[in-house]
């Protein structure tokens, strides 16, 4: 007779929540093959070993599985960083770091930092000036400011638009904006090998899906070629954003 309780029925529900999510991390990272093929290895190694009690084969997927641990590691470093990240400050506190009169007078500076970014798009729109602008969340990003030049300056129209002027040596590069800071430009940010994406999207734009997908960076991109403003958010990028698209996306993901 088979033991079944509820805490068999605890442990299943956490392992498939867990599977879940790991899904989730993978489809948004564009990794979702890896994924399947793992599962299809680990199913392998459940029947040959477990239930068919084959020897030979499963002992090589033991030896496989030891030091699966580790490879795992190594392919998906980003994707576990960004896990720890969210597990570790899931609206951690936020009770207690947000006082009311404190609450307030941050939003209207977050409010406020947010207009002079879409100011900034949108003149950079209209004379289709090429930008990559990278606004930091939960994680960090001081590996990427490594990558380019620090400003440590405050966020400021005619500084964004001087840095992407076609003339400037960092306009190539991505500008990242952390803790009310323009902390660093010409940054260079791992690009999305995601077959999915348009064609008609450049460099910019897969850089920036690519930052999405390792991060929980906010990314907008206008295009050099179009004038249009997009942005990537989680893992997946919306073209041709209007202004007050963006304000809502950035006063909704900042708060």
């Amino acid at each position: 007779m088979i033991d079944f309780g509820i805490k068999d029925i605890i442990d299943i529900i956490l392992v498939a929540l867990l599977l879940y999510y790991l899904y989730r991390v993978m489809k948004k990272s564009g990794t979702i093959n890896i994924f399947v093929g793992i599962l299809s290895i680990i199913g392998v190694w459940i029947v040959t070993s477990g239930i068919f009690e084959m020897k030979l084969t499963g002992t090589i997927l033991d030896k496989f599985m030891n030091i699966g641990l580790i490879v795992l590691v190594i392919l998906f470093q980003d994707q576990i960083k960004r896990f720890l990240v969210d597990l570790g400050s899931q609206n951690k506190w936020r009770a207690i770091r947000r006082l009311i009169f404190r609450q307030e007078e941050t939003s209207e500076e977050n409010h406020a930092d947010i207009m002079t970014i879409v100011y900034s798009c949108m003149n950079m729109a209209k004379t289709k000036t090429g930008a990559l602008i990278v606004i930091q969340r939960k994680m960090p990003l001081s590996d990427y400011e490594k990558t380019g030049d620090e400003i440590n300056a405050n966020i400021n129209v005619r500084l964004i638009e001087n840095i992407f002027f076609k003339n400037s040596p960092l306009h190539d590069g991505a500008m990242i904006i952390a803790q009310r800071k323009i902390t660093a430009a010409g940054c260079i940010l791992p690009v999305s090998h995601d077959m999915n994406i348009p064609k008609s999207l450049g460099l910019r734009h897969r850089a920036a899906l690519g930052m999405s997908q390792v991060t929980d960076a906010i990314c907008i991109i206008v295009s050099e070629e179009t004038g249009k403003i997009s942005v990537a958010k989680d893992g997946e990028i919306k073209v041709h954003v209007s202004a007050i698209d963006l304000e809502n996306i950035l006063s909704q993901s900042l708060s």
